[in-house]
């Protein structure tokens, strides 16, 4: 139950909060908290109806939306539901940059210029409008309380983008204070700071955790060799999200801080893909996007076949994301949660493409597969490994005692060669430290091989 405070805040004070900022957030999280019960059949006819709307208003407002549809001979009436998306180009980064003023709308209201981070190699400069923003607030919204929290209630948050932490000036300081909410920045994670961060979330018992798996996993870590207890805090749920959530990442985190993890599955570009219920559906955010996964030749496949996430996200009128390829890899479900929801789910993510290895003989190989190898030594504190090419991987370790001895080196090269190849040459690089990307993510794997 949520006490009297959280009651105000979620009542009053953030409704009047996204009033101010011109955001429909709360009236489109009540609607989607009705159609999350709907089945299967009612949710797929109102998905089809709103994408009718969605491309009728992209044709009518977008040039280059309008001039693609005239030049293919395509009419928006064409498009009825998300199988008919097929008949639509892809829409990927080097498009969206080289049709920047063309994907605008010409009705658009105030437009927030956006990027990512580019840790697959290519950043993003897109922008995103009032609409877009109050449906993805209004998902993730619905996806904690699904776990019995709501805004309001004390959380802590971890999290490295240099948008957020640039925002922190006197207004906003004075917003998280009133919600209850505490940014910890994910950067520069040293032991000090590490054990100043677990002593914040001691001080304030949240009701949730927020953000990367790999801070809330180097969180868990220290205080396990600290022999901090974080299970007694009454921690309701670690929400983790923007990076691929590892098992041993959720084993950890759920056995230190003694509460279930959440993963939430999404990105600044794409939106808020899918969330976990505590039945452990990853439930997609259908009302608001089209999710299509489709194999190397951009054919789409069933449930039960992994391949890339395509999305159309239908709240994204002012700049429109249709058919964007997200470059991350999944599974669809077709199975019904155990939960009641009739929203589809995905079965399984397997991470960004670039999250993948290739063998010298093309055999395709999950980075599990090598990130089990120094995850097994006990002397390696942290570590990334880069596929530079089929014929080269490079591997940064940070040792515990300093040094990477050459029965450890061994270890590495041996175990890497036998997966990706006896040909394959390895070369090991001792650090003191491994710095996240410029978001302040954590990345263990990187193939710089296409595995298409």
């Amino acid at each position: 139950m949520s006490g009297m405070y959280t009651k105000i805040v979620s009542n009053v004070l953030f409704p009047l909060h996204e009033k101010l900022k011109k955001h429909d957030t709360v009236k489109i999280r009540k609607s989607l908290e009705k159609s999350q019960w709907f089945d299967k059949e009612t949710l797929k006819q109102e998905q089809s109806n709103r994408l009718q709307r969605f491309i009728q208003t992209v044709y009518k407002n977008v040039p280059y939306y309008r001039q693609m549809f005239d030049s293919s001979n395509i009419s928006p009436n064409d498009i009825q539901s998300a199988e008919d998306l097929v008949k639509l180009p892809f829409l990927d980064k080097a498009t969206i940059s080289a049709n920047f003023e063309k994907l605008k709308s010409e009705i658009a209201g105030p437009l927030a210029r956006f990027n990512t981070g580019g840790s697959s190699g290519q950043p993003l400069i897109f922008l995103l409008g009032n609409e877009r923003v109050s449906h993805d607030v209004a998902e993730k919204w619905r996806a904690t309380r699904w776990w019995d929290v709501d805004i309001g209630d004390k959380e802590i948050v971890a999290w490295g983008s240099p948008i957020e932490l640039g925002a922190q000036d006197r207004v906003r300081l004075i917003r998280d204070g009133l919600f209850r909410s505490e940014l910890i920045p994910a950067f520069d994670m040293t032991e000090q700071k590490l054990l100043s961060f677990l002593k914040t979330i001691r001080d304030t018992k949240p009701k949730m955790l927020f953000g990367y798996p790999s801070v809330f996993d180097l969180l868990a870590k220290t205080a396990k060799q600290h022999g901090m207890e974080m299970n007694n805090l009454g921690i309701k749920v670690a929400f983790v999200t923007s990076e691929r959530l590892y098992p041993y990442q959720r084993e950890s985190i759920e056995q230190v801080f003694g509460c279930p993890v959440a993963n939430g599955y999404g990105g600044r570009d794409a939106g808020f893909i899918a969330h976990q219920c505590p039945e452990g559906g990853m439930h997609l955010s259908y009302e608001d996007i089209v999710v299509e996964i489709i194999d190397p030749q951009g054919n789409p496949l069933p449930a039960g076949q992994s391949g890339e996430i395509v999305v159309t996200h239908m709240g994204t009128s002012e700049f429109p994301f249709i058919r964007y390829r997200t470059g991350d890899i999944a599974i669809m479900s077709d199975k019904k949660c155990a939960c009641g929801r009739g929203l589809p789910m995905l079965e399984s993510i397997e991470g960004r493409s670039t999250d993948f290895v290739v063998a010298a003989d093309g055999t395709i190989l999950h980075g599990l597969s090598l990130i089990y190898i120094l995850r097994d030594i006990k002397s390696v504190e942290a570590f990334k490994i880069v596929q530079e090419s089929m014929q080269h991987t490079h591997v940064q370790v940070v040792s515990k005692n300093g040094e990477v001895d050459e029965q450890t080196q061994n270890i590495i090269i041996t175990g890497i060669q036998a997966r990706l190849g006896a040909e394959v040459s390895v070369t090991v690089e001792p650090l003191t430290e491994i710095a996240p990307e410029k978001s302040g993510k954590y990345r263990y794997v990187i193939s710089k091989v296409s595995v298409t």
